[in-house]
């Protein structure tokens, strides 16, 4: 019930964004010609606003993936779109009430701020796609206690969303960007799908990609919130083919120095088929006891539920909001939502990537997509 009700207010939100957005757009017109019926402008516009949704229906796939492929970037546009007129607006609101300019607003002024709305709208989504197809490589040095690691490295990749848009054309810049980086380890703390196996448009060449990861000693994943559904078991054998070593609520002891774990999200959609995420707080216990430990856990809502046994928590998901203002969000709904994290000295540390690729709009705009090196001291 409750998720009905969240989808349908979701709905009326975008709706009436839209409706906005839509009506600001037809004004600005109007002030430049009377031309152009509503008619015709409402069909154009309400076919980009519903061009995802219609993404979903049962046509031809070809067609389907053109519509999500408008869609995925409308949202972005749109947004903006929305949100820069409410500033538009309210300055103008502004500017009347302490009388800064004369009641009734003049044509020009209307014209002039619609117009500095549409180029600030697509400077932005231009920047965001342009900023969207960089890798920025981050580093964290971590300090464990009662450990010898020789300075073991590891590298942190999250959120490939295989399948979604441009994911696959970035696959062959991350793969070689962890090369570059010579890593110990690779770990991949979820959402390394994009809710269905079908989605990925090459499944070969990606896997080949993955096969070439270069690491002193594996690759490992644990799963993200869009890693199941009905199609979990073809996940699962794509993970084989491409030698990532999975790990559901278990360990791995990593040359006899390191003990890595990898947790079920608690949160699948569609479900992870027969797995279920298990408490695993005694495992851990008995295991620190012998060597420090890190948890590959996708959402970082979850660190909670480590103690001072675990050493490292390795998270993503958040996509540090993905374009402004969404970071806003993420960090106000996460104890952290990005970066490094301890809450004091006897707690584990939390690092949590913005992700190595984007999910819906493939724009970043105040975040980047990155590689993580983490030098264990």
């Amino acid at each position: 019930m409750i998720f009905a009700f969240i989808f349908i207010l979701i709905l009326l939100i975008y709706g009436g964004a839209n409706f906005y957005a839509a009506k600001r757009l037809f004004q600005l017109i109007n002030l430049r010609s009377k031309r152009i019926s509503i008619m015709p402008f409402a069909s154009i516009y309400a076919f980009f606003a519903l061009s995802l949704f219609m993404g979903f229906m049962p046509l031809p796939p070809i067609v389907r993936g053109i519509l999500r492929f408008i869609g995925m970037h409308w949202i972005g546009i749109g947004m903006y779109l929305v949100m820069l007129f409410i500033l538009a607006d309210t300055a103008l609101f502004f500017a009347k009430t302490t009388r800064i300019i004369n009641t009734p607003v003049l044509p020009r002024v209307r014209l002039y701020s619609g117009f500095i709305v549409i180029l600030l709208t697509f400077a932005i989504v231009f920047y965001g796609m342009h900023n969207a197809n960089h890798i920025k490589n981050v580093t964290y040095e971590i300090q464990l206690k009662n450990a010898v690691l020789d300075d073991m490295k590891i590298v942190l990749i999250s959120d490939l969303h295989i399948g979604e848009i441009r994911s696959e054309k970035n696959l062959a810049k991350i793969v070689e960007n962890i090369n570059s980086l010579n890593p110990d380890i690779v770990c991949i703390p979820g959402d390394i799908f994009n809710d269905s196996y079908y989605a990925i448009r090459n499944p070969e060449r990606a896997i080949a990609l993955l096969r070439s990861i270069k690491s002193k000693h594996g690759v490992y994943a644990s799963l993200g919130n869009h890693d199941g559904g009905p199609t979990f078991h073809k996940m699962i054998d794509f993970l084989e083919k491409s030698n990532i070593t999975l790990l559901n609520d278990e360990y791995r002891i990593i040359d006899g120095r390191l003990a890595l774990f990898g947790r079920l999200d608690h949160r699948p959609i569609g479900g992870f088929g027969p797995l279920k995420r298990q408490d695993i707080t005694e495992t851990i216990i008995s295991v620190s006891a012998n060597f420090p430990v890190v948890v590959m856990d996708h959402n970082p809502i979850n660190i909670r539920e480590y103690d001072k046994e675990a050493d490292l928590i390795l998270s993503g998901h958040t996509h540090r909001g993905q374009v402004f203002p969404g970071s806003l969000i993420t960090r106000a709904i996460n104890v952290v939502d990005y970066g490094h994290y301890q809450k004091d000295a006897n707690s584990p540390h939390v690092i949590v990537t913005s992700g190595v690729n984007t999910w819906g709009p493939p724009m970043r705009v105040g975040t980047n997509n990155e590689v993580v090196s983490i030098l264990l001291r």
